[in-house]
C-alpha cells in the first residue's frame, strides 16, 4: 500500500496532464482508426513508456532517475506533434478555422493580421521573423539548462511546460485549425516581403507545421512561461528574451500564422500552468517543516 501510495504522490501536475492527453487521443484513434493502425501503435508506445519513465524514480531516487523520466516528455512532445498531423485528420477532418474567426470577430471585429497587412513594410517583417524563429533554438537551449541545474528547479520547469503541451495538445485535437495564412489567404493583397529571413523562416513554417497547431498558440503560451519562469528563477535569462519574446507574440498575428483567440488563450494556458508549477516540491518541503520538533525550532 505504502508503494501504491508513493506512485500516485510521486506524480508531478505534467505527467497528469499529458497522460491524460495520451489517454484521450489513444480512446479516440482506437474509436475512430482501429487497433491495427500506426496512429495506436504510435500512441500505445509513448503511454507504454510513459508508464516505465514513470515508475524508474520509484526504484531509486537518484538524481539522474529523476532527469531521464523528466527527459521522457521532450521525447514525446516531439514525436506526438509530429503524429497529430497525421492522426487528427482521421478523426476530426473539418478544419475549424471559420469558428476561430467568428470568435475574433466578436472580441475585436475582424482579423488582426488583415489589420496588420496596412502597416507591413520589409524591414519590420523581418524583425517579426527573426523574433519568431528565436522561439525555437531557446526551446532547445531552455531544456538543456534547466536539465543540467537544480533537481527541484527542473522538476517546476518541466512540469509548467510539459503541462502547456498537454493541455495545448488537446486544444489541436477539439480544435484544429492551420491558420490565417492559409485559411484566409484570398483576403491578403498578397504575402510578405522581408529579407533574407523572412522567406526561410516562412518556408521552414511551412514544412514544419503538422497543419493543425494554431488553437491555442503554444509559441505564446511557451516563451511567456520561459520568462515568467526566468524572472523567478535565472533573472539574467529574462532579461535577455524578454524583448524577442514580446516580439514573437506580436509576430504571431503579424506574421499570419494566429488568430487573436489563439494568442489569448495562450497567455491563459502560461498563466494556468505557471500556477501549476509554482507548487511542485513545496508541499514537501512544508512537511519536512513540520515534522521538525518545536524546541529545535
Amino acid at each position: 500500500m505504502k508503494k501504491h501510495s508513493g506512485f500516485w504522490a510521486s506524480l508531478l501536475p505534467h505527467e497528469i496532464l499529458f497522460g491524460i492527453f495520451l489517454i484521450v487521443i489513444w480512446v479516440r484513434v482506437l474509436l475512430s482508426v482501429g487497433v491495427m493502425s500506426i496512429d495506436n501503435l504510435v500512441f500505445t508506445a509513448l503511454i507504454a513508456l510513459n508508464v516505465v519513465a514513470i515508475l524508474l524514480p520509484l526504484r531509486g531516487e537518484s538524481g539522474w532517475r529523476w532527469r531521464v523520466r523528466l527527459f521522457f516528455y521532450p521525447i514525446a512532445m516531439n514525436v506526438a506533434y509530429l503524429q497529430l498531423g497525421h492522426t487528427i485528420p482521421l478523426i476530426h477532418p473539418n478544419l475549424e478555422d471559420a469558428f476561430l474567426q467568428r470568435i475574433d470577430e466578436f472580441l475585436v471585429g475582424g482579423n488582426l493580421s488583415l489589420r496588420f497587412e496596412a502597416s507591413a513594410t520589409p524591414l519590420l517583417t523581418e524583425v517579426m521573423s527573426i523574433c519568431y524563429f528565436l522561439y525555437l533554438p531557446y526551446v532547445l537551449f531552455s531544456l538543456v539548462f534547466y536539465l543540467s541545474g537544480d533537481l527541484d528547479v527542473l522538476k517546476r520547469f518541466y512540469s509548467g511546460l510539459f503541462s502547456i503541451f498537454g493541455i495545448g495538445f488537446l486544444g489541436y485535437l477539439f480544435v484544429p485549425a492551420v491558420g490565417p495564412y492559409v485559411a484566409m489567404a484570398d483576403q491578403f493583397k498578397g504575402g510578405l516581403d522581408g529579407l533574407w529571413l523572412t522567406a526561410w523562416n516562412a518556408q521552414f513554417i511551412q514544412n514544419a507545421s503538422n497543419g493543425v497547431d494554431v488553437f491555442p498558440s503554444l509559441h505564446c503560451a511557451v516563451s511567456c512561461f520561459f520568462v515568467s519562469f526566468d524572472w523567478v528563477h535565472t533573472r539574467w535569462r529574462f532579461y535577455v528574451y524578454i524583448l524577442p519574446c514580446v516580439g514573437l507574440w506580436v509576430s504571431t498575428v503579424y506574421l499570419r500564422y494566429h488568430y487573436f483567440v489563439d494568442v489569448i488563450f495562450g497567455f491563459a494556458l502560461c498563466a494556468l500552468c505557471f500556477a501549476l508549477c509554482s507548487r511542485v516540491g513545496k508541499k514537501g518541503k512544508e512537511g519536512e517543516r513540520n515534522e521538525i520538533p518545536a524546541a529545535v525550532r
